[in-house]
């Protein structure tokens, strides 16, 4: 009686840890094989040649919007709409509602991106805008992707819950691994071999 109970319940704890090693497995594929590939052109990057592209546009704004820009309060308040709407006419830069450094002589506004950077500079007593924009290629945008560099709010709770998935995934898999350790031997030296090897790195190899 006792030995079908026990059967009975690792059948459930099997059937219910397989559904959820194969669901967060399913969820954290794609970008878990994403953040193996980046980790690895990360830790190569000063290998890996880059060819960034720049691009420089430059405007004069008419003297009515420059009249504006005088009476902007505040150190890191945005242009003023007309302004952002008359900055990305000329140039092609999206500088609406960015927080801009404002001084004496100029404006300016960083644009940073993944893969890439880019800057306004506006000067105020000239109307003259300087625009510059830097894209570092493909393999740089994901490699900004990996680090959450400049991906905004939306990309980092997307990295948060793929980190859970990849959680859950793990300790499924744990779990697994011990309720199939009593058919194969080498289950728990290898998992040992995988806490070891890291920890062996470490101690010898990082100063």
């Amino acid at each position: 009686m006792r030995d079908s109970v026990d059967r009975q319940r690792r059948a459930f704890w099997l059937k219910h840890l397989h559904r959820w090693h194969w669901i967060s497995s399913a969820v954290s594929l794609v970008v878990l094989l994403l953040f193996s590939v980046t980790g690895f052109t990360l830790n190569h990057a000063a290998s890996i040649e880059a060819s960034p592209r720049v691009e420089r546009r430059n405007a004069v704004l008419p003297d009515d919007l420059l009249k504006r820009l005088a009476h902007v309060e505040g150190t890191s308040a945005p242009l003023p709409p007309s302004v952002a709407d008359a900055v990305a006419a000329r140039t092609g830069a999206e500088v609406a509602g960015r927080a801009a450094d404002w001084s004496d002589d100029e404006v300016d506004v960083s644009l940073p991106r993944p893969g890439g950077d880019a800057w306004v500079s506006i000067d105020r007593e000239t109307g003259e805008v300087h625009y510059e924009s830097t894209d570092r290629g493909w393999l740089a945008y994901l490699n900004d992707l990996h680090k959450g560099r400049h991906t905004g709010p939306a990309w980092r709770w997307f990295i948060d819950v793929f980190a859970l998935a990849c959680v859950v995934f793990a300790l499924t898999g744990l779990l697994l691994l011990k309720m199939h350790a009593g058919q194969r031997r080498m289950t728990w030296p290898m998992v040992a071999l995988g806490f070891v090897l890291p920890l062996v790195v470490v101690l010898l190899f990082i100063h």
